[in-house]
């Protein structure tokens, strides 16, 4: 007769088998909801387009040819890209900025193909302009509602992403649970193999008694069919990982080394190799060669045509600054740039002090110091204009982290854990932390922390498109104002 554990162990064997069953066909089903999702804003802005301008819903066989190749094309940059698999569903981080990405891929090439196969004329341009200002929002939307859904799904068990087997001695093994907690990324840990430890135990013959322990759970593993081994050992432990290797070799699953903590700090090291050389890298530098070069291209571009806009009003507001108290127009002061290499920045004169020095006091709400005119470019960020010349000199950035004055630059980085980093690109007119309404005074350490941590978000998730976004907000969101002093 069958015990009430041996119904527990079936019921458990029972859902593990549904959820290991669930992961075969997330790719299938995420791939069936982005072609869906495309296909329906296509049809959306067709049929919307269509009863605006003529009164009637358009032509159907139309409307689905461009749903039908919008939609494969979306599908197959994706399938390029390796998206539809679940591991790159666990996660939130990135997905906004990846389906981002494909989307504009996705129209590029599909006009691309509409111009060599001479069929422009035949799908409405404002239906396809429609579509692809339609999809910025509603393709970001679908994913994320993707991901949260198979992210809880691996959660609660509902989804296995993993079956995992895990191998090592008993403390290395419970600090890779306790510190990454797998079950939280769909694994499902299957069976824990504990490595004898020879000093402890001292084992006279600690040859032979890993080859036990090896030949022990070399079998059990090969019973279990796991997806993937986790060897959980000190990487300084050579011999023992090249035993663990060599001998679960022989068997049909991935093997993983578990990471060394040092690895948690960083979001995405990455195995590099050049030429026979194989390194794990922490970090890169936040721009790659390319990357700096379309950034400094757009600069100067962008830079030099507001400067040649705004000239009329530099001109005024210089005039007002005159008239309004004595001093000089333009405020320079010493601040650090990239790699902390100082420049002198140029701002319009807004206080009747100009401190350059080793102490300097922040301006304040109510700062007596603040002129007439002072206040209202400072409220409106209009001092910062003649920082357009510093972005052509190629001290700074239209975006980036905003520079503080070299005296507080100097307190903040004894403060602060990694304070410096955020030097690790220009220095800009305007920044993520400024968007989002960080700005002003930072008369509180936790204030000047959670500025520094927008900065480290920017300088990590760095694109030509945060860089518009940054651009577009700095001038129309309502937040960007805020704070100001």
């Amino acid at each position: 007769m069958m015990s009430v554990n041996d119904l527990n162990y079936a019921a458990a064997t029972a859902a593990e088998e549904r959820a290991n069953s669930w992961r075969h066909w997330i790719g299938f089903v995420t791939a069936l909801i982005d072609a869906g999702a495309v296909f329906g804003i296509v049809t959306l802005a067709s049929v919307a387009y269509h009863l605006q301008a003529y009164g009637h819903v358009g032509n159907h066989m139309v409307t689905f040819e461009l749903a039908s190749m919008i939609a494969a094309i979306f599908v197959f940059t994706n399938l390029l890209r390796a998206r539809y698999q679940i591991a790159n569903y666990l996660s939130t981080k990135g997905q906004i900025a990846s389906a981002f990405t494909v989307w504009n891929i996705t129209m590029v090439a599909f006009i691309a193909i509409v111009f060599m196969a001479k069929i422009v004329d035949h799908y409405s341009r404002a239906v396809v302009i429609a579509t692809y200002l339609a999809g910025i929002p509603l393709i970001s939307l679908a994913r994320s509602g993707v991901v949260r859904t198979i992210s809880m799904a691996s959660k609660t068990g509902l989804i296995t992403s993993e079956r995992v087997f895990l191998i090592g001695r008993e403390q290395d093994v419970m600090s890779f649970v306790s510190r990454h907690q797998p079950w939280n990324i769909g694994f499902v840990i299957i069976d824990v193999a504990f490595l004898r430890d020879a000093q402890s135990r001292r084992i006279n013959d600690p040859a032979a008694a890993l080859a036990a322990d090896l030949a022990t759970a070399v079998a059990r593993c090969r019973q279990m069919q796991p997806d993937a081994v986790f060897i959980a050992m000190p990487w300084a432990d050579q011999d023992t990982i090249d035993a663990c290797v060599d001998a679960f070799m022989n068997l049909p699953v991935a093997i993983h080394l578990t990471p060394e903590k040092i690895m948690d700090r960083f979001d995405n090291p990455h195995i590099v190799r050049i030429g026979s050389l194989a390194s794990l890298r922490l970090t890169r530098p936040a721009l790659s060669s390319f990357e700096i070069a379309a950034k400094r291209v757009f600069d100067v571009v962008a830079a030099s045509a507001i400067l040649v806009l705004t000239l009329p009003l530099l001109l005024a507001i210089a005039a007002l600054i005159r008239l309004d108290s004595p001093g000089p127009v333009l405020f320079l002061q010493r601040r650090y740039g990239f790699n902390q290499k100082a420049f002198r920045i140029f701002k319009f004169r807004t206080m009747t002090t100009t401190d350059d020095g080793d102490v300097i006091r922040q301006a304040t709400r109510n700062d007596p110091r603040i002129t007439r005119i002072g206040r209202f470019l400072r409220r409106y960020n209009l001092d910062e204009l003649p920082q357009l010349l510093n972005v052509i000199a190629g001290q700074m950035s239209l975006v980036g982290p905003r520079p503080h004055a070299l005296a507080h630059d100097h307190e903040f980085q004894r403060k602060i854990a990694r304070y410096a980093r955020r030097h690790n690109v220009k220095p800009g007119i305007t920044g993520w932390a400024q968007v989002n309404g960080l700005r002003g005074e930072t008369d509180t350490e936790d204030k000047m922390a959670r500025r520094i941590a927008f900065d480290h978000w920017y300088i990590d998730n760095w694109s030509f498109w945060l860089d518009l976004a940054i651009l577009a907000r700095t001038i129309l969101s309502a937040r960007s104002y805020r704070n100001a002093v």
